[in-house]
């Protein structure tokens, strides 16, 4: 049995999840964690769980996805586990916070710990994710596929009825069409869509309404 535990974080309003099944080893997906309390959400339930958090992952590289990775290995020790296309974005969170929002964040960065390719695999448990590649938001942009659970996490590839933005400088157009086109292709109808920002959707019902993925 898997549990998945969402916490809302930043000013973005971002999705950070914890994902975790009877083993209590967990991850944690995009934790964009930025103010005390956030931090303090996530380390107490993490806590009062018993969990032990063995993968940080993000879906891509911008910040609001990622502002908790210095505490998250501070804490945990844990590494930011990303796709390859993306490591620099995330190497340079300063730079991001500082051109995006205006803000300073400290420049001592933990190092990215394994870097991600398509159909990779990443064991917590009893459980495996999968790991698809679907650029267009970002070039390394990915969703995490648990699929004897039949749900994916799809960080800012697809929302419930919109996709994410293709018009940063890392962002592809074109690339999003193919994303969306390898969507419809692999994921069942039934699959529950746990998003960076907003409500979970299925496949079903994107497949029906959404504009961008319909068939």
């Amino acid at each position: 049995m898997i549990n998945i535990q969402s916490f809302e974080c930043n000013i973005l309003q971002e999705n950070c999840y914890v994902v975790s099944d009877d083993s209590r080893e967990c991850v944690i997906i995009d934790c964009g964690a930025f103010y005390d309390e956030e931090y303090a959400a996530i380390d107490n339930y993490l806590r009062k769980q018993q969990l032990k958090p063995v993968h940080l992952l993000a879906t891509h590289g911008h910040l609001d996805h990622n502002f908790g990775n210095a505490h998250l290995f501070q804490q945990y020790g844990l590494k930011v586990e990303i796709c390859a296309e993306d490591q620099q974005l995330v190497e340079r969170l300063p730079q991001q916070a500082a051109a995006l929002f205006g803000i300073e964040i400290s420049d001592d960065q933990p190092p990215v710990g394994r870097l991600l390719s398509d159909g990779d695999s990443i064991t917590f448990g009893h459980h495996i994710l999968e790991v698809l590649r679907t650029p267009g938001h970002s070039h390394g942009s990915c969703m995490f596929y648990l699929k004897e659970e039949g749900v994916v996490f799809s960080g800012d590839t697809l929302f419930r009825m919109s996709i994410g933005r293709t018009d940063f400088p890392e962002g592809s157009w074109q690339a999003m069409e193919q994303s969306m086109a390898k969507i419809a292709d692999i994921l069942p109808k039934e699959t529950v869509v746990y998003p960076g920002h907003g409500p979970q959707t299925t496949i079903a019902d994107e497949l029906q309404y959404n504009p961008y993925l319909r068939r």
